[in-house]
């Protein structure tokens, strides 16, 4: 059945510009984009905006809270229900296709593509690579081990040193699904024994990583917050730089030479200290390190977007809580993103990013039909949430009306 959003607006990334065009929706794809377009059924979105399906470069879908002692308690399966609701509201929110930074396994990726469940569609890391001693060592003082990615069949162990190991520690994450490799270069804020101005692994771990990665036609993204851990991240090759709260112009200028993508997560450090502000046991520690870095990573993403790095949209929820990723938009905005560039980076560019580019990110013929119905101004960033009013997603009605 052909059908026809009749008589929107529709966005298109590659211009910045909003224009008036019907919209033919046929066997799950983009047939058409133009005015007076004829099929067998009729939508009208007259006085909509209509956008690309969004996408967050940066999720956790198998995370609800930040809340370790909670996450130690919860068994694991409980997690999987869990990231039922939490992939429905990401969708809700416009979001059709989500890159997980660690946390959701294949199982969960099969059952959004085979109907079971819905949600966007997921691009997943599996796990986070770190080092002994690192940001994702689960390993505590007491000798316990505490971390928010369990370990079980499918979620292998991400601690790995020496760049032997790292190769295997890459093929094994692969073996377990991974569409793409998540390492940490850096320490971080919510590690509480760890520094987010030092860098981990060496060069060589890193290059051997990113050696196995391609060798599998992976890309590689990088929690990268210190200079040094970013630059690192960026010599040997990562594709994208995750949160880069110490971004020094040496680290921006080399970031543009490679071609390196940010997926900036402004959204994050502040969501750890309202976690905080919420009851949620958040160690001294890691509160303390997310008040230092909030205005720092805001300065380094407004030298970077200034500088003209190749931004794309990601949230690190639930660091900030699920349902609330379009926040991040107004802080790109803040940080001196003109709005029709806020949007290219949540479409076009992040579609780049993740290599669906020719499928995705931009609303014109032969691509798969994801599409965001907006009332109101697409641009105001701070109630975008509030005026969705459809989502399309492979030519079906997902939130909405005829929502099924």
């Amino acid at each position: 059945m052909r059908t026809i959003l009749a008589g929107g607006n529709v966005f298109d990334p590659h211009s910045r510009t909003v224009a008036a065009a019907d919209v033919a929706v046929d066997g799950g794809r983009i047939a058409d984009v133009g005015p007076g377009l004829d099929g067998d059924r009729r939508v009208d979105v007259t006085g909509r905006t209509l956008l690309p399906g969004l996408f967050d470069c940066h999720v956790h879908v198998a995370m609800s809270s930040i809340d370790v002692w909670r996450a130690i308690q919860t068994p694991i399966s409980y997690r999987f229900y869990e990231a039922i609701r939490t992939l429905a509201v990401t969708l809700r929110q416009g979001i059709t296709t989500v890159r997980d930074a660690g946390g959701a396994d294949l199982g969960m990726k099969r059952a959004v593509e085979d109907g079971l469940i819905s949600g966007p569609r997921l691009r997943i890391s599996v796990t986070m690579l770190s080092q002994t001693g690192g940001h994702g060592d689960p390993w505590l003082p007491s000798g316990a081990e505490a971390g928010l990615f369990a370990e079980y069949p499918g979620m292998p162990s991400g601690v790995v040193d020496g760049p032997e190991a790292m190769r295997r520690k890459v093929r094994e994450v692969i073996r377990a699904g991974a569409d793409v490799i998540k390492v940490a270069s850096s320490g971080g804020v919510l590690s509480p024994r760890d520094d987010p101005r030092r860098p981990q692994f060496g060069l060589d771990e890193l290059e051997a990583l990113v050696a196995e990665a391609s060798a599998a036609g992976c890309w590689v993204m990088a929690h990268a917050q210190s200079t040094i851990g970013i630059i690192n991240a960026v010599r040997a090759g990562i594709r994208s730089i995750e949160h880069g709260i110490y971004l020094d112009d040496e680290a921006i200028e080399l970031m543009l030479a490679r071609g390196t993508f940010l997926v900036p997560t402004l959204v994050a450090p502040q969501g750890v200290i309202d976690a905080a502000a919420a009851g949620v046991q958040i160690p001294e520690a890691s509160l303390g390190k997310a008040r230092e870095v909030v205005e720092i990573h805001r300065d380094s993403f407004r030298r970077a977007v200034a500088a003209g790095v190749r931004v794309a949209m990601g949230t690190d929820s639930p660091v900030a809580p699920h349902g609330r990723n379009l926040r991040e938009l107004a802080l790109m905005a803040e940080g001196g993103m003109a709005p029709a560039d806020v949007l290219v980076a949540t479409t076009l560019t992040a579609a780049e990013l993740l290599g669906l580019q020719d499928e995705l990110g931009t609303i014109e013929p032969g691509k798969r039909a994801d599409v965001v119905v907006v009332s109101g101004d697409p641009y105001d960033f701070a109630t975008l949430d509030q005026h969705i009013e459809a989502v399309w997603k492979d030519g079906v009605e997902v939130v909405g009306a005829r929502a099924s």
